[in-house]
């Protein structure tokens, strides 16, 4: 197999998550997010920047463990074993849309600077990868003993 294929069949296993659980996830972190930086923040445009952060992280998390797990409703049972098979190359597509989104709500809701908004976008994607990733590897280990 191709590293195109694999990359194609990443993404596609990843669009198999739970995606409306994983928006209504994101959605009430943020919003509980929002409203405690309501209440002890600043106000100014920047008060979005973590809240927004949070709800792309929790959609993204919520999304990605469905997909390795195979919970998300009909789907090519194929694509979910290979899915179940290859958990950390599955992390990868919600990783790499989470860090591109982050960035961009970061640079855009914030003053922080582009540098700033990497690093932090960087570390974010990387811990969402290694989640999904070990969940993905301990269901699967359980699944086969």
């Amino acid at each position: 197999m191709t590293p195109s294929e694999t990359r194609q069949l990443a993404v596609a296993s990843a669009t198999l998550g739970p995606w409306r659980t994983a928006a209504a996830v994101g959605t009430l972190g943020g919003a509980a997010a929002l409203g405690i930086d309501v209440v002890t923040g600043d106000w100014s445009l920047s008060i979005l920047a973590g809240p927004v952060s949070l709800a792309l992280f929790l959609f993204f998390l919520v999304g990605g463990v469905g997909a390795v797990l195979g919970r998300g409703g009909t789907g090519d049972h194929r694509l979910r074993r290979w899915a179940a098979r290859h958990p950390w190359k599955v992390a990868l597509a919600p990783a790499g849309l989470l860090l591109v989104l982050d960035v961009v709500a970061r640079t855009v809701l914030s003053t922080e600077s582009i540098f700033s908004s990497v690093w932090d976008g960087i570390w974010r994607a990387g811990l969402l990868a290694v989640v999904i990733g070990v969940v993905g590897s301990v269901a699967g280990s359980r699944r086969q003993s």
